[in-house]
């Protein structure tokens, strides 16, 4: 960072994206009034329209509410990053830092955030290779030698993912269902059967996202906030339990196999 920069910069903030007048109190979003021009706007709509700069349409809309819900809404505190937010709530934490947290840790390599961005990445490369002449089946093949797996296949829980068929109903319900990326997924699926690896919600919320025509950051920020109703749920049935209750663990229960009890 440069001191011209830094000059450049001061006392100013140069965007096209928002802020708000002090003079007479206009709310400017993406150049529009928020308060006048914009009040038709869902909070979905509006939520889509700032990261992406486009508009969509109900349908697509109700898609993207539709998949956090059925995807990551889940209110069970067992589940990793909802655990976070429950810890707080049973610690009396206020709701939004232990919101913060938990999202924060939704950020993760193997589960959430990052495996989902993982998913519209292949899903983007493969369609690519494909349109290029590449058979689908190689691209695959090279993908498992490199990466040892194939991020939205795969579920270390259950075999068959309960959300899929949901997902699925939701979309042709709202006749979005069947664009290249969505075929794509379930042609991947197809080839997978044969390791073992079946398909995940993320593959199939990735390819409905990307027929919609979101880039890979637009989604990485379409999804921030998904898992954020169960989480708050769980932050809100731990505080109407005991404090500190939050599964504990007796110490008899620990299978400790380090250095045995030593004076200092």
């Amino acid at each position: 960072m440069t001191n011209a920069t830094l000059l450049e910069y001061e006392d100013h903030w140069p965007t096209e994206l928002g802020g708000v007048s002090v003079v007479d109190g206009t709310v400017t979003f993406r150049g529009h009034d928020l308060l006048n021009a914009l009040e038709d706007l869902s909070w979905m709509d509006l939520l889509m329209y700032g990261i992406t700069g486009r508009r969509f349409s109900q349908a697509q809309l109700e898609l993207f509410q539709g998949l956090w819900k059925i995807s990551v809404s889940y209110p069970e505190p067992r589940i990793w990053n909802n655990r976070v937010a429950a810890l707080g709530g049973s610690t009396r934490s206020p709701g939004g830092l232990s919101l913060g947290a938990a999202i924060a840790v939704t950020d993760a390599a193997i589960y959430g955030q990052r495996p989902m961005i993982g998913a519209f990445d292949f899903l983007q490369r493969a369609h690519a290779a494909h349109e290029h002449g590449t058979v689908l089946e190689d691209f695959i093949t090279r993908e498992l030698k490199t990466h040892r797996t194939i991020p939205g296949y795969g579920r270390p829980i259950r075999s068959v993912d309960e959300r899929l068929a949901p997902a699925e109903r939701l979309a042709k319900r709202l006749s979005l269902w069947g664009g290249p990326y969505t075929q794509l997924s379930v042609e991947v699926a197809e080839v997978l059967k044969d390791y073992r690896m079946g398909m995940n919600v993320a593959a199939i919320a990735a390819a409905l996202y990307a027929d919609q025509g979101l880039t890979t950051t637009e989604y990485n920020y379409a999804t921030l906030l998904a898992f954020s109703a169960g989480q708050i749920v769980c932050h809100m049935d731990a505080r109407a339990h005991p404090p500190g209750a939050l599964f504990p663990l007796r110490c008899d229960r620990i299978a400790y196999q380090g250095p045995s009890r030593r004076g200092w």
